[in-house]
């Protein structure tokens, strides 16, 4: 079985967009493991890809055939860079909320509110004392 020109172009053009080249990457073949018996023994279908720059690396096994196995590596690892490009948005855009929301004043009904219930704090402290002698 073999993966599709179009397939393979599309895998082309999101490793190019992101920014991906075959340079970048250290792509081996190691012996995979698991069920298979003999099969599985004697070939080196897994393939274990590593993007260098990033430090992002993939094995993958699940097919028989090591260029399906080559193709599904590179769109693990198309995605895993996709995730921590966008999880790095993600914690931008919430830090600049977090500040966003730091900065924002209180309400006049806020406002109005807390100081309503440290008044009422205040007295029942003062309640609480004992009374006081008047010489």
């Amino acid at each position: 079985m073999t993966i599709g020109n179009k397939k393979d172009e599309a895998l082309k053009k999101r490793m190019e967009a992101l920014g991906i080249s075959d340079g970048d990457l250290i792509e081996k073949f190691v012996m995979g493991s698991g069920a298979g018996g003999q099969k599985v023994n004697k070939t080196s279908s897994c393939v274990y890809l590593q993007h260098v720059p990033t430090g992002i690396h993939v094995k993958y096994h699940r097919e028989r055939s090591r260029e399906i196995n080559r193709y599904m590596a590179r769109v693990t690892l198309c995605t895993k860079i996709e995730e921590r490009i966008k999880k790095r948005c993600r914690d931008r855009r919430m830090a600049a909320e977090k500040v966003r929301r730091q900065k924002r004043g209180r309400s006049r009904n806020s406002k109005n509110r807390m100081l309503e219930d440290k008044h009422r704090h205040s007295q029942k402290k003062t309640m609480r004392r004992p009374p006081q002698r008047e010489d």
